[in-house]
């Protein structure tokens, strides 16, 4: 997948095939498009256009802000394909805008984490110099925590269906533990799938107590319950669990703290049970596309390592004991997806 400039007619597309056009100029103007997007959104703007043709006056009303200010940015957000100008001085939602910045199935929350993640951004120019990552999740007040919160489970609500399908449960699989899962939301979309199925979720404690509403939200009852503590010193159990399940975590870490990550996971795994880790994953820079690209340096500045590879990945769970599986990947980019394992039958503990 990639983003950046697009042609609206055959001349500009000509014009940016042939690499006549100042790219790195007009690319740079994606700050003012991100910005003008969170400013909208936080301002409330996609709500107050409504489901019919709105002035810029009626919805500076509705959101408190300047008519005149508000008409300029509802003309740059035409021009993104969010809204739409009528002949008659009106705006409308786009359907796209329509369906991913209102209703249930709005992504505002996780357009609003990216004011927290412009913060971080900030940081690359430090990080390039220093090579020394931030701790964000150390340095995160309560706000910024409730931010995140939000944020993730937006993230999960586009991701989570898609995945509940291509996660490996064992049959008759009762116990599941999800690791760093936060908000809950991916356990909810498996335990929904799989009717016999229940999840602990283990997470930081200021995740958690963010996390909390998210999940009540779910009416899930005690089929899905929020933990926390930190499972890189916490006792995961001794064959207490049929699956256990790490979605975006594994890039935090460095590799020694995954290897002993995936030893006290499998130890925690029933015989016949499934170690599954989801994760954005590091390609072959000449096969990589753009967001993989930027995922791998994001989390590289943000956290202690950036993304693996299967191949890394399945040797952890190797040296963990376990059977990897060929990696599952999923249609989102093609550099998302499973890296499951499974604990052979006859490694049960005896009594």
């Amino acid at each position: 997948m990639r983003f950046g400039m697009i042609g609206d007619n055959p001349i500009e597309k000509a014009a940016l095939a042939s690499g006549m056009l100042p790219a790195p100029m007009l690319e740079s103007y994606a700050m003012v498009t991100t910005r003008a997007l969170l400013a909208a959104a936080r301002a409330g703007l996609f709500d107050a256009l409504g489901d019919g043709a709105t002035t810029p006056a009626e919805v500076a009303a509705r959101c408190g802000t300047d008519p005149r200010a508000t008409e300029k940015l509802l003309n740059l957000l035409a021009g993104m394909r969010y809204v739409r100008a009528g002949s008659d001085g009106t705006y409308r939602l786009t359907r796209g805008a329509r369906r991913w910045l209102t209703g249930p199935s709005s992504v505002r929350d996780s357009v609003l984490m990216k004011d927290l993640e412009w913060r971080w951004i900030e940081g690359l120019d430090e990080f390039l110099h220093r090579g020394e990552p931030q701790d964000v999740h150390g340095t995160m007040s309560p706000d910024d925590w409730r931010l995140y919160q939000r944020g993730m489970r937006s993230n999960a609500g586009v991701v989570a269906p898609l995945l509940a399908r291509r996660v490996p449960v064992p049959d008759g699989a009762r116990d599941l533990l999800d690791i760093g899962g936060s908000h809950g939301y991916f356990s909810v979309a498996l335990c929904r799938r799989h009717p016999g199925l229940r999840a602990t979720v283990l997470d930081l404690p200021e995740a958690v107590a963010h996390a909390e509403p998210l999940l009540a939200a779910e009416d899930m009852g005690d089929r899905v319950v929020l933990r926390a503590g930190d499972a890189l010193v916490d006792d995961l159990g001794t064959e207490a669990f049929d699956v256990v399940f790490m979605m975006s975590l594994v890039h935090h870490f460095d590799d020694a703290t995954n290897r002993a990550l995936m030893r006290r996971s499998a130890d925690a795994l029933r015989p016949g049970g499934v170690l599954v880790i989801g994760d954005a994953i590091r390609l072959d820079p000449r096969d990589a596309d753009l967001m993989g690209s930027f995922f791998d340096l994001y989390f590289a500045m943000t956290s202690r390592a950036g993304l693996w590879t299967y191949d890394e990945m399945a040797d952890w769970q190797r040296a963990a004991g376990l059977v990897p599986r060929k990696p599952i990947r999923l249609p989102l980019t093609k550099g998302t997806g499973l890296q499951a394992a499974d604990k052979p039958a006859g490694d049960r503990v005896a009594a």
